[in-house]
């Protein structure tokens, strides 16, 4: 988004002043001489500013000027100055487990993301991508295993029967929050990537709460009943 995003909205700009010009230097048009400045955009027409009544539709315009559309091109180079600024999107995971004493099975119980990720286009499709990347992480703490057998190098659980990945059970309570603000040092959009970082920290945060619950520092994943024990 921050990119081709920046690009989409450079290129909407463009166009938007493109049929400015042609409106207020159109005679047949009833914004006729008004200054470019003047002019706004909304809705699928243009009209002067403080008073709708005078404008017209974008069907309209170019019909009469004989044209069936408008083309322009939009680009975003990335930030002028990106030393002099973080343009990262930052989080924080927060997760509550209960791990059984006496057979080691650890189970999550709640887990919270807060991000900072700039202004938010799309809530849903940022719920989306924030909770798949829980759900993935708790997949990366507790289940995925890649099983190797050293003597051909063949993959002995290469299958979603011997493979583990979480479902509906292993993910009971999953909320994810976005701190406001948009950050226009980064991007004219003023957002920021909301891709893995989603992700990166739910396996810490589980092995924090296992360490928190039992003691015991787990450095390896997934976190086995073994390991524990």
């Amino acid at each position: 988004m921050a990119s081709v995003g920046s690009a989409v909205l450079d290129g909407c700009n463009k166009v938007r002043k493109q049929a400015i010009k042609l409106a207020v230097e159109d005679r047949e048009s009833p914004l006729y001489g008004v200054d470019e400045d003047d002019v706004v955009v909304r809705g699928g027409r243009l009209h002067m500013k403080g008073n709708p009544a005078r404008g017209e539709s974008y069907q309209r315009l170019l019909a009469r000027n004989k044209r069936s559309h408008l083309e322009v091109r939009g680009s975003y180079a990335g930030p002028s100055r990106p030393e002099r600024h973080s343009m990262s999107a930052y989080n924080a995971t927060f997760a509550e487990v209960a791990v059984d004493a006496t057979l080691g099975l650890v189970r999550v119980r709640r887990m919270l993301g807060v991000y900072d990720a700039g202004r938010i286009i799309s809530p849903k499709l940022a719920d989306s991508q924030a909770i798949g990347g829980i759900v993935g992480g708790i997949g990366q703490a507790l289940l995925e295993h890649t099983i190797t057998d050293h003597r051909d190098g063949r993959i002995v659980n290469a299958n979603l029967a011997d493979y583990l990945v979480p479902v509906n059970a292993d993910v009971p309570d999953v909320k994810a929050i976005y701190l406001d603000g948009e950050d226009h040092e980064a991007d004219p959009l003023g957002v920021k990537g909301l891709g893995e970082v989603v992700l990166v920290g739910v396996a810490p945060a589980i092995a924090n709460a296992v360490f928190n619950a039992t003691g015991r520092r787990i450095r390896e994943l997934p976190i086995t009943a073994e390991a524990l024990l």
